[in-house]
């Protein structure tokens, strides 16, 4: 299985993600981080606001629920796939919103992993609730985890503690969605910004460490990963998304100025 984009350490596969899971877990890879960042399962036919307009909340057929048991199914095989494919103290981070994020904590639970953190991303500028029925939805919750219950885990203290005023960092993250900026090569509908990968990738892993994502989406996280000197190996189904992760890579590169051959 050859992959879509491959240059410097930086690998793209334009395939489905559990194909390409099995085939890493047949080759014994390891892998020191996994950042994923699953269908919701939220594309329900309801209603949010963008740019002051009223739109549906659909993103795609790949996030429209299939039901209750079917999603949960889903949540854990990937899971127990990604739990294989980590080190001994490779650690497994997942973004989500409550559509799925519960669903996320059981299948940890049944498969045995370690909970380290609860991490809540409070967004400070999120859309109106246009039904005015419910608080308006201004947060994402990324909880992280451990291989086994007793796995050692990876912490770069010291850089979290330095990369917030020298104070212990706490376990709610503020800032924005992904910037305008980030979107200059084209939108990915659940794009999440560089700056909450960037903390991700610090917290957990060392320079030169290797790192997976079986949603890649925009590829943020492999932007991520040129930028702090990191490994990267993604998994996108969507071609359109393929073509635009491959040029915020390309981008990412010239930036830094490093040699795309």
């Amino acid at each position: 299985m050859k992959p879509y984009f491959e240059k410097n350490n930086i690998s793209l596969y334009n395939q489905n993600s559990f194909e390409v899971l099995d085939l890493l877990i047949k080759k014994n890879k390891k892998f020191d981080m996994i950042f994923a960042d699953p269908p919701y399962f939220l594309s329900n036919d309801g209603i949010t606001c963008v740019n002051g307009k009223m739109v549906k909340v659909n993103k795609g057929e790949w996030d429209k629920s299939k039901g209750i048991d079917q999603n949960y199914q889903f949540t854990f095989d990937w899971m127990e796939k990604c739990q294989s494919l980590l080190s001994d103290s490779g650690t497994l981070w997942v973004s989500g919103t409550f559509h799925i994020i519960y669903a996320v904590g059981f299948a940890a639970q049944k498969l045995d992993m370690k909970f380290l953190n609860n991490i809540i991303w409070e967004k400070p500028n999120p859309p109106p609730n246009l039904s005015c029925r419910y608080f308006t939805h201004s947060t994402e919750t990324i909880l992280w985890f451990g291989k086994e219950k007793k796995s050692k885990h990876k912490f770069n203290y010291k850089v979290m503690k330095e990369l917030n005023d020298n104070k212990q960092m706490k376990d709610v993250w503020r800032f924005t969605s992904a910037k305008k900026s980030e979107k200059s090569f084209g939108r990915h509908p659940t794009q999440k910004p560089i700056q909450l990968l960037d903390l991700i990738i610090k917290a957990s892993t060392d320079e030169d460490g290797i790192i997976l994502d079986p949603f890649n989406g925009s590829g943020t996280t492999g932007v991520s990963c040129i930028k702090n000197k990191r490994k990267y190996v993604g998994i996108e189904l969507e071609k359109n998304f393929c073509d635009l992760s491959k040029e915020r890579f390309i981008n990412e590169f010239k930036e830094l100025k490093l040699k795309l051959f």
